[in-house]
């Protein structure tokens, strides 16, 4: 699914045919308002003085109307293609075709449950060439710390992933515990089917959301309230609202007062993949990588070794193991790839000089339930996913 120079022509002639039938498919859609307003002025008795001033006030708001208009369209064609924003100040020069992204396809045996044995572990193996130029060097190639591609950095810089900024951070954590992920799985909404796209789509058309932006603490809360009402024909309880403004503070880390689109786009991927799968579904979209730490996390849980975790471990798995950790803990060379626990005194287990997180203690009837290795896995999979973004922001806020 990379973009490789021997693939080159090909990604090219998919992403013309791609565009080509987007172009269609616009134009059957416009066909309907377009014979309508033929209709409309042949039947239409006015002056030519209207017709006139109706044409002069075309005129005036017409070039901002297109212009916003197109944008507009461009970026839902961008979401619906999953190639994420493309700022105008990048310099194309010398850039490489950017990648034909293809969305995966439901098959009929992903709601059966998967085997993944505990006892059985994987091997873990990168690719030896680089996913963009299909060439091996003796340089430093980049891992990801969810797949199995490698990267050089001057294929990312001319692939317009690694921007200058953000170069630094991937050259110190990508041979690291922290880990760096790819263009691919840092996208969480390049999960998604075609069907699930246009969902969300048309959710967030229905919601009056524009794509790209910014939301604000009211509009995040605005949007679930409208989201509730249309899904459940009833106002949003006060308890769902609260766990909404906790799940906006866990999508602003820096406190900014906003949350940024690409980290509202994977929140809320996430979220219909919660919605529509079922978790053997997600558990197919785990990968070896993933397995294996998701492995040593319960094996360092299972002090007894009989096959079985209480639930309040579990649940502190995912407030711990499963999450990411904030930028500044990445000199401390502790995982955010959900590897082991994290202690009390560790330099990972607070945030920004304050005290860490702290979590409730299990009840009698979490420490009752047992957990297996299957159900740890069932119960934890869409926090293993929320976690792939390389963005500070937590994508899914474990429940109290």
């Amino acid at each position: 699914m990379g973009v490789l120079m021997s693939r080159r022509q090909t990604v090219e002639r998919v992403q013309k045919v791609s565009l080509a039938v987007s172009a269609f498919k616009d134009g059957l859609r416009e066909q309907p308002s377009t014979r309508r307003r033929a209709e409309a002025g042949t039947t239409r008795q006015g002056t030519l003085e209207q017709e006139v001033q109706e044409g002069e006030e075309e005129a005036l708001a017409g070039p901002s109307q297109t212009e916003e208009s197109s944008a507009s369209k461009a970026a839902w064609e961008r979401l619906r293609d999953g190639r994420g924003v493309e700022p105008e100040e990048f310099e194309r020069a010398n850039r490489f075709t950017p990648p034909a992204f293809i969305r995966p396809k439901r098959e009929l045996h992903d709601d059966e449950p998967p085997d993944i044995s505990l006892e059985q572990r994987e091997q873990i193996l990168n690719d030896e060439m680089c996913e963009i130029c299909e060439v091996w060097t003796a340089e430093s190639l980049f891992p990801c710390r969810v797949c199995q591609r490698v990267y050089h950095d001057g294929c990312l810089r001319r692939m317009g992933y690694l921007q200058k900024d953000s170069a630094v951070e991937v050259t110190e954590t990508a041979h690291t515990e922290t880990g760096w992920s790819c263009y691919y799985c840092d996208n969480l909404n390049l999960l998604l089917t075609e069907e699930e796209m246009y969902s969300l789509m048309e959710t967030l058309r229905n919601c009056k959301i524009i794509p790209e932006s910014c939301l604000t603490l009211d509009d995040f809360l605005h949007y679930k309230h409208q989201v509730h009402k249309q899904q459940f024909e009833r106002t949003m309880p006060e308890a769902q609202e609260e766990q909404a403004a906790l799940q906006f503070n866990a999508l602003d880390p820096d406190k900014k007062g906003h949350i940024e689109w690409q980290d509202f786009l994977s929140h809320e991927s996430i979220q219909l993949l919660q919605k529509i799968r079922p978790q053997n579904a997600l558990l197919r979209l785990l990968t070896p990588k993933e397995r294996e730490r998701a492995r040593a996390a319960f094996l360092a849980l299972d002090q007894d070794n009989d096959g079985f975790i209480g639930e309040g471990e579990c649940r502190q798995a995912r407030h711990t193991w499963f999450r990411k950790h904030q930028r500044e803990m990445v000199s401390c060379n502790v995982s955010i790839s959900h590897v082991g626990p994290i202690s009390e005194g560790s330099p990972a287990s607070s945030r920004n000089g304050k005290s860490p997180e702290k979590i409730l203690p299990a009840t009698k009837q979490e420490e009752t339930r047992r957990i297996d290795w299957p159900g740890f896995l069932r119960e934890n999979v869409a926090y293993i996913l929320a976690a792939r973004p390389n963005s500070a922001a937590l994508h899914l806020q474990p429940l109290a």
